[in-house]
């Protein structure tokens, strides 16, 4: 059994790492004009040092809400570490996030001061945020973010600030961060994440992922989420190790390359995106065929891992929805362990984890060092995690009804665990519907499944109040043109056999009525997927659910929405 190790607060890491190795570039960010910023170690401490003490300044009462958004980048990272130096608290923004949404976090989290950093690509959300903020909130710019007449300039703090010479002692029961839920339903909740919380995740896993300083990650998630800042930031000031940026998604295969990364953090979207790319490229029969011819397999695999930029991943993790069996499979086969975790924002991530030599298509893995899990008389997963939050933020009856009376989180997820302890999540106790005929259907196994058809982005099972169940289902960019009638027939009829099989083995209550391929792309500015990636199901339901009499009247079992 492996034991849970524990570490100190992020800000001693990183003055160790500055003393060790102070030359040692830490992070790397490509710049618009294709060059590249690199900060070293003793770089990225003096400059947060130079932000604290401009904090300080400010003379903001200690244990003050500061706002952070923007894309990730190095910056990013320094100014979270100056809020922390200078005894803040950081709040971070989704830079894709409404006006509405932020001005309700501002104002709940009573923040007293707004980072801004890099927003390009989501100036539409910025012009909607910068509306919506208060007036006589002070504002930050970062480096390239957009341009604001009322605020600070980054490189003047830096020039006209000393670096502080002592930082705030912080304790690491003292609150570092509340991260606000990107929420599927509903609004997003504080969650309130002390020292010894953010860096339990790192504790919790080191003994299965052997992170050393000669690892290399790239960030490109967003760092409002907790995985990103769990799974990259904290781990590379413990660890010591390099951090790469992604700029775009138009460089993120680039970004990736040059990043080479030893571990490889994402979520299913685009583990499936990567795999259909080099499927589009190779077909799976010519890919059987290479993989078959000894003198051939190995270099074949080698060479597509390099295409994705993973030829140097010893780990690849994958977490926050469920990922098809067949195609982490793909993966594996391949030569990289990709590997499912299981966490969420009230614990840190830090819950379930596959082991190693211990994979089992469908299941999450064992609960990590340290973590403790049962499932109550509903079937939902209980969790108690060294990195359980402190609570909801100004919410104390919410913090109240998400704890057992001996400790234990609900998750909030459905699942069973199998006779070696390992967890299979069947899906969110909240995601169940019934339909008009009174049975209960639970969409995330439908979903997967259907889900493991080549050229699906997104799949979506909803029909609440309707006589049976039905899917949503978004196409791949490019898998096929819609105006091609003998491309969508053919598609059609791959796709209907794929309905029809699954369809065959599902108890009476859970049979699809039909699939309809939606015509508009769902995307996080168009309100219906979260930052990362999951299906706001209220949405989604707002916007199609009034049309399922329309289609069932259709009487086919393919609809193509018009």
């Amino acid at each position: 059994m492996t034991k849970f190790q524990t570490f100190g607060s992020p800000l001693d890491y990183l003055q160790h790492w500055a003393r060790e190795k102070p030359d040692d570039v830490y992070l790397t960010q490509p710049l618009p004009d294709g060059s590249l910023l690199e900060l070293t170690w003793v770089e990225v401490e003096d400059q947060a040092r130079r932000v604290a003490a401009w904090l300080v300044a400010q003379e903001l009462p200690l244990g003050s809400r500061i706002a952070l958004t923007g894309k990730n980048s190095a910056h990013w990272f320094v100014a979270d570490l100056a809020i922390w130096m200078a005894g803040h608290v950081t709040v971070p923004l989704f830079p894709t996030m409404g006006g509405e949404a932020t001005r309700y976090i501002l104002e709940h989290s009573e923040a007293k001061l707004l980072f801004v950093g890099r927003l390009d690509g989501v100036t539409d959300s910025w012009n909607d945020v910068s509306a919506a903020l208060p007036p006589d909130l002070p504002k930050v710019a970062m480096p390239q973010s957009p341009p604001m007449d009322d605020a600070t300039g980054w490189d003047d703090i830096l020039s006209a600030s000393a670096p502080l010479d002592t930082l705030v002692t912080r304790d690491m029961e003292d609150l570092a961060t509340i991260i606000y839920t990107s929420g599927t339903t509903g609004r997003p909740k504080g969650v309130m994440h002390c020292f010894r919380s953010l860096v339990a995740p790192a504790g919790c896993s080191v003994t299965l992922w052997n992170p050393s300083s000669d690892d290399r990650m790239l960030s490109y998630l967003p760092l409002a989420h907790v995985a990103e800042r769990v799974a990259v930031e904290v781990p590379s000031l413990i660890f010591g190790f390099q951090v790469y940026f992604n700029d775009s998604l138009e460089t993120f295969a680039a970004d990736l390359k040059r990043a080479r990364p030893t571990r490889f953090f994402s979520v299913p979207r685009l583990w499936t995106k990567f795999y259909q790319a080099v499927n589009a490229k190779i077909p799976p029969s010519r890919q059987k065929l290479l993989f078959a011819v000894p003198v051939l397999s190995g270099r074949v695999r080698r060479r597509i891992l390099e295409e994705l930029g993973l030829d140097q991943a010893k780990i690849g993790l994958t977490g926050a929805a469920p990922l098809s069996a067949g195609i982490i499979a793909w993966y594996r086969r391949l030569g990289l362990n990709l590997l499912e975790v299981f966490g969420m924002t009230e614990n840190a991530a830090a819950s379930h984890a596959t082991r190693i030599g211990d994979v089992r298509p469908g299941y999450v893995g064992t609960p990590l060092p340290g973590v403790e899990c049962r499932s109550d008389e509903s079937g939902e997963i209980l969790v108690k995690s060294p990195g359980q939050m402190l609570g909801y933020y100004r919410q104390p009856e919410e913090t109240e009804a998400a704890l057992t009376d001996d400790g234990f989180f609900h998750t909030g997820d459905r699942g069973e665990l199998d006779e070696a302890g390992r967890l299979r999540v069947t899906g969110r106790t909240k995601d169940l519907f019934k339909t008009s005929k009174g049975k209960y259907v639970a969409p995330v196994p439908l979903e997967n499944r259907l889900g493991a058809f080549p050229g699906l982005e997104v799949v979506c099972v909803t029909g609440s109040g309707h006589p049976k169940p039905f899917a949503l289902v978004m196409l791949s960019p490019g898998v096929l043109d819609p105006a091609d009638a003998d491309a969508r027939a053919a598609f059609e009829a791959r796709f209907g056999t794929h309905f029809d099989a699954i369809n065959a083995d599902l108890e009476m209550n859970e049979k699809l009525d039909y699939a309809v391929i939606v015509k508009d792309p769902w995307t996080i500015d168009s309100g219906l997927l979260t930052p990362t990636m999951k299906i706001k199901r209220n949405r989604v339901d707002e916007r199609y659910l009034a049309r399922g009499d329309e289609w069932r009247r259709q009487g086919r079992a393919i609809i193509w929405e018009a």
